[in-house]
């Protein structure tokens, strides 16, 4: 699997823990050159010297995904600090569950400018490098919830997933010849979005985590879609829990 990794310059967003982190760690294992970026650079940095003291390489950057200039200059640091970019994932991501009725709109908003705008911030950021030099990788999170409305609690969440997929099977059908563009769609997977949620869902949710698989998981259907030969696009990947119905 490694083949067509090794080398490879590879920028996650959400990078810091979970799902980012053990995808960093992965793919550093498999002879990738790895950015980290994340808002809590402690973090970024115990993930960093991971990955050196098993051999591999890999950077930190601290970063907002939220703040549009913040993605292009972390964006362009990396390109400076590796002399490339070859793939981007945008995996940044929250998931508070609540009923709409119940309205939090500091929910609803926070939702759109990190799961929707954050993702759009990075392909803003690195597709026009990536058109240039006709080549590269965008590689999506979306969810479950982004194929099926995850109700009650899950509407807005969904909403935002919903949007991460069509995007990227929009930006593939425009950039696709030059640009592979792949859309991650995950079901219950242990990271730090189960704790996002502090209202009425709180026990729901923590509950229906308890058959989540490992971040691992994710992470090797990441390598899957990076490690295929460049003329071969992995357009989606979904993956769950055996147990998981939704």
């Amino acid at each position: 699997m490694s083949e067509n990794i090794k080398g490879k310059v590879v920028l996650i967003t959400g990078g810091s823990t979970g799902l980012g982190a053990e995808t960093a760690r992965h793919l550093a294992a498999n002879g990738a050159r790895v950015a980290i970026a994340a808002r809590r650079k402690d973090k970024l940095d115990e993930v960093v010297a991971e990955i050196a003291k098993a051999g591999g390489e890999a950077r930190a950057y601290q970063l907002d995904v939220v703040d549009k200039n913040q993605v292009k200059q972390v964006t362009d640091a990396v390109i400076a600090d590796f002399g490339t970019l070859d793939v981007l994932i945008n995996n940044a991501g929250i998931m508070p569950i609540r009923p709409m009725a119940e309205v939090n709109t500091e929910e609803w908003d926070a939702m759109i400018d990190v799961n929707i705008k954050g993702t759009l911030y990075g392909i803003a950021a690195a597709l026009p490098f990536f058109l240039e030099k006709s080549r590269g990788h965008i590689i999506n999170l979306s969810s479950v919830a982004g194929i099926k409305v995850f109700a009650p609690g899950g509407t807005v969440y969904s909403g935002t997933k919903f949007a991460v997929r069509a995007i990227s099977d929009g930006l593939r059908q425009e950039v696709g010849s030059k640009v592979r563009v792949t859309s991650i769609e995950p079901g219950a997977v242990d990271s730090d979005l189960k704790h996002n949620t502090t209202g009425t869902a709180q026990s729901t949710v923590l509950d229906f985590y308890k058959m989540a698989i490992p971040a691992s998981a994710v992470a090797r259907a990441i390598a899957y879609a990076i490690s295929q030969p460049d003329d071969v696009d992995i357009n989606e990947i979904v993956l769950r829990p055996t147990a998981q119905e939704f």
